[in-house]
Parts: structure tokens; sequence; C-alpha cells
């Protein structure tokens, strides 16, 4: 009996003595942050798909996914997201961006099929708008976007810090083969 109170003690002190954080879990957020603020015209061009959380929607894509973006006259933002899926062939998906917190532009809602919309949050941006994460609220989806087809190591490795300091698992990426030039 006494070597089995022992036992749980010792357990139960290496937990403590751990503390949180050290396993590969996210730690939780109740909020999460955006950035402070996003110019939408330095935003808008072509960007390339790095990695991102699985979501039933991209399941098809295999390679090559690229994002799209327009201002509109009317303010929206025009999306087009495409990807080359196992077969080679292109998919596309076209939709409508709007801009849900005019203060820093840094939370938009998606819609490609009405009445249906989404969050897309941007979390991180790089000053140059060289990289961005966009993610939501309920860190369902993520996904880590560039404007060439390849982000360097330390780059990445900073982004993950960044997400997992977001509240979000990077050992849930998937990394997004890009064979297309940055041209």
């Amino acid at each position: 009996m006494f070597v089995r109170i022992m036992s749980s003690v010792a357990v139960l002190a290496g937990l403590l003595v751990a503390g949180p954080g050290t396993d590969s879990k996210p730690l939780p957020q109740t909020k999460l942050q955006t950035v402070e603020k996003v110019d939408l015209s330095r935003y808008t061009g072509r960007w390339y798909e790095i990695a991102r959380y699985p979501n039933r929607f991209q399941r098809d894509c295999a390679s090559d996914t690229t994002a799209t973006y327009s201002l509109r006259k009317d303010g929206k933002i025009s999306v087009i997201n495409s990807c080359l899926t196992k077969e080679r062939k292109n998919k596309t998906a076209r939709g409508t961006a709007r801009v849900a917190d005019k203060q820093t532009n840094a939370k938009l809602r998606v819609t490609f099929f009405w009445p249906f919309s989404g969050d897309y949050w941007i979390i991180a941006l790089d000053p140059g708008y060289k990289y961005a994460v966009v993610g939501e609220p309920k860190r369902k989806y993520l996904w880590i976007l560039s404007r060439t087809p390849v982000l360097d190591d330390n780059t990445y490795l900073k982004i993950l810090d960044e997400i997992r300091n977001a509240g979000y698992d990077p050992s849930k990426l998937l990394k997004t083969p890009q064979s297309v030039s940055s041209s």
C-alpha cells in the first residue's frame, strides 16, 4: 500500500515539475488575436499556400494551391482559390469577401456559396506582406500563405511558433507541394 501511494506521489510530482506547456499541444487561448492593421491594397494579389489544416472543401487539392484576391469597386474582395487534384486537374473556387472589422481590416467574412460565409482572420502578417497566416476563432481552420511558392526554413519555424502561441497545433498542418514558379 505504501509503495502504491509513493508511486502515485512520484507521478504527481513529475507532472507538477514538468508544468504546463511541455507537451506538444498548444496552450489554450480564449480569444484569437488578429494583426493590428491590414492594408487591403497591399494584401491583394496572389498568395501560395505553404501549409494548411486539413479541411473538407480542399480534400481534392493535392498541390499548387493558390489564392488570388482583388479589390472590387463596391469595397468587397474577389477571391479565386485554385489547386491541382491528384489527377493534375485544375480545381477553382470563386468567392467574395467583405471586411467584418473596418478598424483593422484583419477580420473578413468569405462566401463561396451564398448565403453561407466563414470567418477569415489574418492572425500573422509579415511587415512586407511576404507571408500571412489566416485562421478563425474556433481554430478549426488555418492557412500559411506566402507570396512565393516556398518559404525559407527560418521564416517557417518562426510562423510555427506564432501559431502555437495563438493556440493552434502545428502538428496538424499539411504542407502544400508547389511546383509553379514565383513569376
